[in-house]
């Protein structure tokens, strides 16, 4: 084994580990400086977000309809990410890029190649006659992910997402499809759209297996202490940092067309900050 693989395996190790017990909070990245950002911030690893990757492309992301990012693209940007930091990668996989279950193993597979040490799967379909995989099909896409994952003999956590939340289902239902995805296979449970702590509770209580949940969808009065005491696992981010970046860009545009002035710049790091932050 070379010596690049021995430090992945000892990454992806240490990323399992972290699901072993206590919570920590997983930040969003979409390309390699952003990483290298929080990276430098201290957090023991990244993810990526496709909506961040989306953006930065270009592109819409968990939207219904065509023109999301194919998994070539996602799979080189996830690459990129996990080269050029030195903590564990764990990869939005969005619904595996297909619904076959066979693809969905074949895009563990690439994610593994990669250098990723972790990824989720969804059930969101992109869909709108049918916004998410019907339960058993969900299920079994899961379980290919597992058995991708075991036949590559690698440490990587599986995450079982559902949308159920995101899509106007019931919180029954979601917990039925996150302890079918952990029956599955999943190593943690993804359950985005559940914010307040009654909720969040309940989740924590009647899921079989760790939680994932994503803070910064619309701010909310929860702390990462509030969380650890509710007993989640995992708390990431999404697409909110890339979200509230875009908010400063447009901002600094419209000042620009609008009104001439260059007041935005009075925020921006500077060039020798970013050159030492991000120099080796």
């Amino acid at each position: 084994m070379s010596g690049v693989d021995t430090r992945r395996r000892e990454r992806a190790a240490r990323f399992v580990e972290l699901h072993r017990e206590g919570c920590f909070l997983l930040p969003n990245a979409w390309d390699a400086g952003s990483a290298r950002v929080l990276e430098s911030a201290g957090f023991p690893a990244v993810a990526t977000t496709s909506a961040g990757i989306a953006f930065s492309l270009g592109r819409a992301d968990h939207d219904y309809g065509g023109g999301r990012v194919d998994r070539a693209t996602m799979v080189d940007r996830i690459r990129e990410i996990a080269a050029e930091v030195r903590v564990p990668v764990s990869a939005d996989l969005e619904d595996g890029f297909g619904e076959a279950p066979g693809t969905v193993a074949e895009t563990i597979s690439m994610t593994l190649a990669a250098g990723a040490a972790g990824g989720n799967i969804e059930d969101f379909t992109g869909d709108r006659s049918r916004p998410l995989y019907d339960p058993e099909l969900a299920a079994e896409r899961i379980r290919a992910a597992r058995e991708a994952v075991d036949a590559a003999g690698e440490p990587f956590v599986l995450v079982g997402r559902t949308d159920v939340l995101l899509t106007g289902g019931r919180l029954d239902e979601a917990i039925r499809r996150a302890n079918a995805y952990l029956a599955a296979g999943a190593d943690c449970a993804f359950v985005p759209g559940a914010a307040d702590a009654g909720t969040i509770a309940t989740l924590v209580r009647e899921i079989a297996g760790p939680l994932n949940v994503v803070m910064g969808l619309t701010g909310g009065a929860l702390s990462l202490a509030d969380l650890r005491g509710l007993g989640v696992r995992r708390v990431t981010v999404g697409g909110s940092i890339a979200r509230a970046m875009y908010a400063q860009l447009l901002a600094a545009a419209r000042e620009l067309a609008e009104r001439g002035t260059f007041s935005y710049a009075d925020k921006q790091l500077s060039q020798t900050d970013l050159n030492e932050l991000f120099r080796r």
